[in-house]
């Protein structure tokens, strides 16, 4: 009966039913990360560890919820002055206030002279689509849109960009020799763009290799944008986060506008506030003067409000509450502090149990010498992928690990695993 009725369809309109439109749109590849998570959950081995999730996790596994967020989740659910009105296009005001003191400097002079624009955005992948999207519109470009970006870079930089009509293409970046930054090849391909071409960097903790440059290298980075008139885009998902100190994660971002650069900064929460699920971000755009500023937040709003309208109000509310309260921003400092100095610890132990106790082969010092949630081990594919098939320990393809996934429970373990992998004595084959 169902097939006879739609041949009386198609015959009345001439043409399929609605439902056949979509019959030719091309499977897509399920997202890496998450099928890798998808397999960790599945996957019933008592020993089983996740590597792959970009999140924190306490000594126990558990995701943790920080102490002063549950205060100013309490102290916001006995506000009786709140709501659930609309905010602004460009968000909380008190909350872009704060959120950009605390990347630029309370006394950054782009801050006092007004230069600053700050527009509050779904997290820190909303800041870059909001940033990326206000480049392809009004950035004047020296030949086709393209951006630079860090081989390798965060994977959803590529699509970010490519669906606003950007196209990214890769710098060096990361040496897989020495394991560590390939200032040489950096510093080359800034020197060989054309200029005012487009450079996004990653203010600290690069993810995914965790190889920042040190505050010398950033000031000859800086000292080559300015002389080629690049632009830079930064991407900041980890201040405080990498190491510990919110002031020194910030350093970079804050060099860069001390020196009079153009840029722009990507600003997330998920990280350094445990906010993952609330998606809390910034964008903050400095300009050269405030009549300018005035002209980017009003084509800002326009972009936001034809895409989102206005942004959510929780999560922006606990962020201006800590940020904006001084008792509450001093336990936020010593939470976050927690978070990356029990990360730290867990670097000193891995490498304690490879160079001291196992004497695994190779040079391990990288793995102490990077920063932040992340860090690049320096073996290959298929390793990675024995790892995973044999041993249960879940991880990228590209030997990328979460540091936070390690604990004093399962360090040895891994440890040991990646031992048998970098001898040959583990394999999928």
């Amino acid at each position: 009966m169902a097939d006879r009725l739609k041949q009386v369809v198609s015959h009345i309109t001439g043409t399929e039913m609605s439902a056949e439109l979509w019959q030719n749109v091309p499977l897509a590849p399920p997202d890496s990360i998450f099928q890798l998570t998808a397999a960790y959950k599945a996957d019933t081995f008592k020993d089983k560890v996740n590597l792959g999730v970009g999140a924190y996790r306490d000594n126990d596994n558990k995701p943790w919820v920080l102490p002063v967020v549950k205060r100013a989740t309490a102290i916001l659910l006995n506000d009786e002055t709140l709501d659930h009105e609309y905010l602004p296009i460009l968000g909380l005001p008190e909350y872009t206030a704060a959120a950009a003191k605390l990347i630029l400097g309370a006394d950054s002079a782009a801050i006092q002279e007004a230069r600053a624009v700050s527009a509050q955005t779904i997290s820190g992948t909303g800041a870059n689509h909001l940033g990326a999207l206000f480049l392809s519109r009004f950035y004047n470009w020296n030949g086709p849109p393209k951006v630079y970006i860090s081989n390798p870079t965060w994977a959803n930089h590529f699509a970010i960009f490519r669906n606003v009509g950007i196209e990214p293409v890769e710098y060096a970046y990361y040496d897989p020799k020495t394991i560590g930054l390939d200032f040489t090849g950096f510093i080359a391909a800034l020197e060989a763009a054309p200029e005012r071409s487009v450079f996004l960097l990653h203010a600290c903790a690069h993810n995914p290799t965790g190889v920042d440059p040190t505050e010398e290298q950033w000031k000859a980075i800086a000292q080559v944008i300015g002389a080629k008139k690049h632009y830079t885009f930064f991407d900041c998902a980890y201040q405080g986060f990498a190491s510990g100190d919110l002031d020194k994660d910030a350093w970079a971002v804050r060099y860069f506008v001390d020196q009079g650069l153009p840029l722009l900064v990507c600003q997330s929460f998920a990280k350094n506030a445990g906010l993952y699920g609330e998606r809390v971000g910034a964008l903050h755009v400095v300009s050269t003067n405030s009549e300018t500023a005035n002209r980017v937040k009003s084509q800002l709003s326009v972009l936001q409000r034809s895409e989102i309208s206005n942004p959510p109000s929780h999560g922006a509310r606990l962020v201006s509450l800590i940020l904006n309260n001084a008792e509450l921003f001093e336990e936020w400092r010593r939470d976050i502090r927690t978070m990356a100095e029990r990360i730290i610890q867990m670097r000193h132990e891995l490498y304690r149990l490879l160079t001291q106790e196992l004497h695994t082969p190779g040079n391990w010092d990288h793995i102490i010498n990077q920063i932040g949630m992340f860090s690049f081990t320096g073996i290959k594919p298929s390793q990675s992928q024995a790892l995973v098939e044999v041993a249960h320990v879940y991880l990228t393809a590209n030997g990328r690990i979460s540091m936070a996934g390690l604990n004093t429970h399962n360090v040895e373990y891994f440890a040991r695993q990646l031992d048998a992998v970098v001898r040959g004595t583990l394999s999928s084959s």
